[in-house]
């Protein structure tokens, strides 16, 4: 709902639960390392975490490929409290073209966005129903330019459908952004300039044309 504090949200159900006697799993969908990197340290106290790598719409297979590494190298050499395990799904990239069909030419942060999360987040709910996790979330709401109000309303409804509970978040507060660009730093870690799929891409390069003509 519109003016929601998600932050205030999360630090409710932490303190819930901190006062049990052992930490709930929870299914972390991630979109890439550098996201992942600042959800973990802070999250990681309190779950016992398994990273899940949906991204249909990472349309390069390289991409798709290195991102995939750079996770799994993150959480190899990063300092946790407790064993982080990773999942990659399963890579299709026609199950992304086909819920942005007629939505090709909208911009970042359009529909073909808001369709693209459900089908992320949809993903991650089914798995974490069929595999018993307590909870699912996404890193996604790290990013200034991820409609967080939009992400966790389809977590809501969609772990109501799924009967998993969603963890309410916008990991971009707390400085949650900033100090992903700076574990980055520390750990080296590839950080794209576009969220991955070909849409995305263009309107990046678009830009840079943009800026380049203006200078």
């Amino acid at each position: 709902m519109p003016g929601t504090n998600y932050q205030l949200m999360l630090d409710n159900e932490i303190k819930l639960i901190s006062k049990g006697s052992e930490k709930p799993s929870l299914l972390l969908h991630i979109c890439c390392a550098p996201c992942s990197s600042y959800v973990l340290e802070y999250l990681s106290e309190f779950f016992r975490i398994t990273l899940f790598f949906y991204n249909p719409n990472i349309t390069s297979a390289d991409e798709y490929n290195y991102r995939i590494d750079e996770a799994k190298r993150l959480i190899s050499e990063m300092p946790l409290p407790g064993k982080v395990d990773f999942i990659a799904g399963r890579y299709d990239i026609s199950e992304f073209f086909a819920i942005a069909k007629d939505f090709e030419n909208e911009p970042e942060g359009s529909e073909r966005c808001f369709r693209c999360y459900e089908l992320r987040l949809r993903e991650t709910a089914e798995f974490a129903k069929k595999n018993g996790f307590d909870y699912f979330t996404t890193t996604l709401s790290i990013s200034p330019y991820k409609n967080a109000e939009k992400l966790n309303s389809i977590g809501s409804f969609l772990a109501d459908e799924y009967g998993v509970k969603y963890l309410f978040s916008d990991f971009k507060k707390k400085n949650g952004y900033k100090r992903s660009i700076e574990l980055s730093a520390i750990y080296n870690l590839y950080r794209q300039n576009f969220c991955g799929c070909v849409y995305s891409e263009m309107e990046m390069k678009r830009r840079k044309t943009n800026e380049s003509n203006d200078i």
